[in-house]
This record gives C-alpha cells, structure tokens and sequence, in this order.
C-alpha cells in the first residue's frame, strides 16, 4: 500500500495509474443521484405551442406577469418550465 502523506509528484507512473483504476472502481459502484427531469420549452414559439395559441398571444401571456416564476431569460433567449407554466396557468384560472 501506499503512504497517504505521499505526494502526488513522487509517484511513478504506475502508481498513478493504478491509484486512478481503484478510484473508478469504487466511483462506479456508488449509486446515482436522482436529478429530475425538467420539461423545458425555448422561446416564445415554444410557449405557444405549449399553449397552442399564437405568437402574440403568448407574449401577452408572458408579459401579463402570471408566468414571471415559470421562465428565465438571459439577452435573448428565453427558457420555460413547462409543468410550472401549468401550474401556475391553472392557479391563475382557479382565482377567477
């Protein structure tokens, strides 16, 4: 085995590499986090679709404020959670 306090500088080679091959095998046999998936719509063509509706009307869905936690904007290009654009549509729908 090897000295931990060694530094990494002063070992061959072949002591790297098979450091590195105990650390793969050990990395490949922790489980995976779950990450969930996140249904994601680009630009306002993209929300129209969604909201099978027309290019305006999907501005004005946008710009109305009812959607502002459900999209995230950077210069130009827009990106919209599509199950928080539900959600948040029914929410609004049901305060009528």
């Amino acid at each position: 085995m090897y000295n931990l306090d060694t530094p990494i500088w002063q070992l061959t080679v072949g002591e790297f590499i098979e450091l590195q091959k105990k650390n793969v095998i050990n990395i490949s046999n922790v489980e995976p986090i779950g990450i969930p998936k996140r249904n994601l719509v680009y630009g306002i063509s993209g929300l129209a679709k969604l909201l099978n509706c027309s290019n305006a009307t999907a501005q004005k869905v946008k710009n109305s404020g009812k959607i502002d936690k459900a999209y995230t904007q950077v210069g130009r290009q827009i990106v919209f959670d599509v199950d928080l654009v539900i959600d948040l549509l029914k929410k609004d729908k049901n305060r009528r």
